[in-house]
């Protein structure tokens, strides 16, 4: 029993290790799926396929394809698309790096 429930706290906290998080900052509402964002500081979780963004309470998940860009980005930004009147979330570039966050929409 003891093994079980070990090895199970275990296989959480390799799950939870190796996701990837970032922070952003939204300054207006925002559409990330079905979920709107409200503006504030969140942080970007990244786990293969899937981004979870939190903000105390509030979070909103999608599927995401991180990519390489040409150049480093100077900064963390985010790429709003404004689609019938909303503005979606499409793309997050990292700061320091190469890396973007593609969101499917």
């Amino acid at each position: 029993m003891r093994t079980r429930l070990l090895f199970a706290f275990l296989a959480a906290g390799l799950a939870v290790a190796s996701a990837k998080t970032y922070a952003i900052d939204l300054f207006q509402p925002a559409m990330l799926g079905s979920t709107e964002l409200k503006p504030g500081h969140y942080t970007v979780a990244v786990d293969g396929e899937k981004a979870v963004l939190r903000n105390g309470k509030l979070e909103g998940e999608a599927t995401v394809k991180m990519e390489d860009a040409d150049q480093k980005y100077d900064r963390t930004s985010v790429v709003l698309l404004n689609s019938g009147g909303q503005m979606h979330i499409q793309e997050i570039h990292i700061g320091g790096t190469k890396m973007k966050l593609v969101f499917a929409e």
